[in-house]
């Protein structure tokens, strides 16, 4: 047919097989999540078991049929190999009843943090507040944020419900009476003053301030507000000195904190003048596949499907075991290389981290560097420095005039510790930082001291500089 024409085209697409894609995934997850793996993959697959570390002499694998000895001969070798491994790499030992009780009544008493919104409910009977005006506190209290700000007003809340704008005023005053100073504010300003009121300070000079130039405050502006108000400049510092003490988030204390628990894949110590390196191995279960499966793989009159099936389940389980070897085996040769590398650090600290790349380790370990950036990617290493994420050691660096190689952590250490010991009424501007590290033979960038002051949360020099 005229117009129409087929054509045929092909590309090459990678596709990874589903045990290589276990494999990474293993590889990537931190502890807490491979533990949850292990758990899922045990729940699935039979022939997974956990058992204590120690072999059993007295454990003899059946001679399956079906040419699956030389299967279970390199499965008893890496049962072997697993077992050995755990053995160097950390003491590990699977929890008594005692030490599971314990574990248990410790989550067990954990207690559920209070939310601001109940803290503000059990307020409400001490306010003697009619029916109709605590069914309106309710609601009132409901429109309260995290934060203790209302995100309504009065006037909305007679729109859209009906109730007159003067009572749920009325009501609304009285919520803010209540703890923690400053709730149910509607802005910031409205906010600090309710703190200054709870003090009896509402016609102080900090009020003041806050009523009037709370902008100019942000910006630091005192030479203005002290002209404007009359006062000195010293005096309007010294305001803004007890302003930075009020809580501009004052329901944030009942803020749940997230639940993030670090639990380190390393640990690093110096024992008789020598780094000791062990894996955290006693959070992952020990593997091994059941011998009741090796039993049902040996016995004749098992059917062809059953046989199969077991197959199939005992060559994942196999992997999976196999997976979790290679993933501690790679982060341990990679926590050695920077236990190596950075020896100044665990010494002396962040002032003393070298330069290094993923490259550099890459090389040294023997995989490709995307091996590395996963292997490193949620893991914690335990220090006599405190516990790092394994990336914060892979940084950048700048070749000093002398020739030696500083990373941008420590450049960012040498800013921190210029601008901590300036002169509180004269603050260093960016450019004079830049200055006295050239001095130092560090060359950097105007822009890159400011974007390291930035990371930094400092504020630029005009608004450090005091009165």
């Amino acid at each position: 047919m005229a117009g129409m024409s087929q054509t045929q085209s092909m590309s090459q697409m990678q596709v990874l097989a589903p045990q290589l894609q276990q494999s990474l995934v293993i590889l990537q997850a931190p502890m807490l999540e491979l533990r949850s793996i292990i758990a899922q993959e045990m729940e699935t697959n039979p022939t997974l078991e956990e058992s204590d570390p120690e072999p059993d002499p007295a454990e003899e694998a059946p001679k399956p049929d079906d040419n699956f000895d030389q299967e279970f001969e390199q499965l008893r070798k890496l049962d072997d190999e697993w077992r050995e491994y755990m053995a160097q790499s950390g003491s590990y030992s699977s929890r008594s009843e005692d030490e599971e009780e314990r574990r248990q009544f410790f989550f067990d008493s954990l207690a559920n943090p209070e939310s601001l919104q109940q803290h503000l409910m059990e307020q409400l009977p001490g306010a003697e507040l009619s029916p109709d005006e605590l069914k309106i506190a309710e609601l009132i209290i409901g429109n309260i944020d995290d934060s203790g700000f209302l995100q309504t007003t009065p006037e909305e809340m007679e729109m859209n419900t009906g109730i007159a704008a003067a009572d749920a005023a009325r009501v609304l005053e009285v919520i803010q009476g209540f703890h923690p100073a400053g709730v149910g504010a509607r802005d910031l300003r409205e906010c600090l003053l309710l703190q200054l009121r709870r003090e009896g300070r509402e016609k102080s000079l900090e009020a003041q301030i806050i009523e009037r130039f709370l902008e100019d405050l942000g910006k630091r502006r005192f030479p203005e507000i002290a002209r404007k108000l009359g006062v000195t400049v010293q005096q309007v510092q010294a305001s803004a000195n007890t302003i930075a003490i009020l809580d501009p988030r004052p329901g944030q204390i009942f803020a749940a904190l997230p639940n993030n628990y670090v639990i380190p894949d390393v640990n690093v110590e110096k024992i008789e003048g020598e780094w000791i390196i062990t894996l955290n191995s006693d959070q992952i279960p020990h593997l091994r596949i059941s011998n009741t499966y090796k039993d049902l793989m040996a016995q004749e009159n098992s059917g062809g499907d059953v046989r199969e099936y077991i197959r199939e389940k005992i060559r994942s389980g196999k992997f999976l075991i196999k997976s979790i070897h290679q993933r501690q085996q790679t982060i341990l040769n990679i926590a050695r290389e920077i236990v190596r590398r950075q020896g100044e650090f665990l010494e002396h600290g962040s002032s003393q981290l070298r330069p290094m790349t993923m490259v550099q380790i890459a090389d040294e370990v023997g995989v490709h560097e995307t091996t590395v950036s996963r292997a490193i990617s949620g893991k914690y290493i335990s220090t006599p420095q405190g516990v790092f994420e394994m990336r914060y050691f892979f940084t950048p660096g700048y070749q000093t005039a002398s020739g030696e190689v500083m990373s941008n952590t420590s450049v960012k250490e040498a800013i921190l510790d210029l601008i901590k010991a300036e002169s509180s009424s004269t603050p260093l501007s960016d450019k004079e930082v830049v200055a006295i590290l050239e001095k130092r033979g560090i060359p950097i960038a105007r822009r890159t001291v400011a974007k390291y002051r930035n990371e930094l949360n400092i504020l630029p020099s005009n608004l450090r500089k005091e009165y």
